[in-house]
């Protein structure tokens, strides 16, 4: 038994896949216990009764065909044309496409290198310094993933079997405070020079609609499919899907029909990546639930922490860290399971852990040293990562500020919530 438990260690060391070594640890618990292995199949078998599971690969299909089209270049030019008048403009610019990028994308990385070449060369002929642009991309880069239909959000409802409507609304305010909170930050830091008058162009703005035109409703049919009544998220993620794929294929013609296997095989590269690891982690969750461990470590917890409020404290501290060493996907199906349990047990809501957490993590992406979005900027914009953790401090003192106003503050994430949900 201690070499199975050695040669698991060596695996992680090692940097063996992570499903490999979740389900390697779920596998030797059960036959610790003299439990049949086998259960460890059933477990992951239980993953086909999830009917919202059935959204995640339809979002990832769709964010990563608008990762690979024209649709960035489109979204900044239209928002140039509506809001680059405005002091701050560009800056103001940068934060709302990213954020909308994000949101439907899913992965902070894809916005970076989709859009940081973009940025970054117009933001410094703009008058911006390179420390704040650098700052504000590599910030930006996970900036949505608050805002529907987040991947994030919809596989932490899965897991902690949460409304995801719900988790979407939950996450529309704390996400456009912290969006305002960097935006004023970026005003503030805007070049000084004379502001120069710009009249407004219809033609330009006619221009830019036309541009976009058909890739300005999707976010109407997802909200408001879901929030009329007309669709379930499955449904959403289905239509939203086809009816990207119809846009960029056949009428942008961004993308090749020969593009398309290459893209389906991307897209479910990531989202098989994302169920073996859910799978083999619900595996290994049942195990510790049967055993009472998230029960056990509550009562320990409980004999040093009896107020709430120092709970989620050390919560985000201890969130803060595994979201700077691990993607957001693996941390939420590792550590949302043990937390849930115990998370009750200090009467927190659930949605509001939602919302919690994936700022937790979403802070991590630029938390150094280990931040991944640090060392992506770092490799995209070809800077030592040391000029990044520089670069990105002032954009996260901000982000620190609206995760403490998120946590101590809930009915910033349940206001929508009560008033709709």
């Amino acid at each position: 038994m201690n070499i199975l438990k050695g040669v698991i260690l060596g695996l992680a060391l090692l940097g063996s896949p992570l499903f490999i070594v979740i389900s390697a640890v779920a596998l030797l618990s059960f036959y610790s216990v003299d439990i049949d292995i086998s259960v460890v199949i059933i477990e992951m078998s239980r993953l086909i009764d999830t009917p919202l599971l059935l959204a995640l690969p339809l979002f990832i299909f769709a964010g990563t065909i608008l990762s690979d089209s024209g649709t960035p270049k489109r979204l900044l030019g239209l928002s140039n044309v509506l809001l680059g008048w405005l002091p701050g403009g560009l800056a103001l610019i940068a934060l709302i496409v990213c954020a909308v990028f994000t949101a439907f994308t899913g992965a902070s990385g894809v916005t970076i290198f989709a859009l940081g070449g973009l940025l970054l060369p117009a933001l410094l002929k703009d008058g911006y310094t390179e420390k704040f642009s650098l700052g504000l991309i590599t910030s930006s880069g996970s900036l949505g993933l608050l805002f529907p239909p987040s991947l994030p959000l919809i596989l932490y409802g899965v897991i902690a079997e949460v409304r995801i409507d719900h988790l979407f609304l939950a996450g529309i305010l704390p996400g456009i405070l912290m969006l305002l909170l960097l935006v004023a930050y970026s005003v503030y830091r805007s070049p000084s020079r004379k502001v120069q008058e710009r009249q407004i162009n219809g033609k330009q703005i006619l221009a830019a609609l036309r541009e976009t035109v058909w890739e300005l409703p999707l976010p109407f049919i997802v909200l408001g499919g879901i929030y009329g009544g007309f669709l379930v998220a499955g449904e959403a993620a289905a239509i939203t899907a086809l009816y990207v794929l119809v846009v960029e294929v056949f009428i942008y013609r961004d993308i090749k029909l020969q593009q398309l296997p290459g893209i389906m095989v991307k897209s479910m590269m990531l989202f098989g990546g994302i169920l073996v690891i859910l799978a083999a982690s619900m595996a290994t969750t049942n195990f510790l639930v049967d055993q009472e461990v998230p029960m056990r470590l509550f009562e320990f917890i409980r004999n040093y922490i009896s107020s709430k409020y120092t709970f989620l404290l050390l919560l985000n501290i201890f969130l803060l860290v595994v979201g700077s060493m691990l993607d957001i996907f693996s941390a939420l199906v590792l550590i949302v399971p043990l937390i849930v349990p115990i998370a009750r047990g200090y009467e927190v809501n659930l949605i509001h852990l939602g919302i919690i957490f994936l700022t937790n993590l979403q802070i991590g992406y630029c938390t150094p040293p280990v931040g991944l979005n640090l060392f992506l900027a770092s490799y995209r914009f070809e800077r030592p990562v040391i000029q990044l953790y520089s670069a990105t401090l002032p954009f996260l003192a901000l982000l620190m500020l609206t995760l403490v106003i998120i946590t101590y503050f809930p009915l910033l994430s349940l206001f929508l919530v009560q008033l709709l949900g």
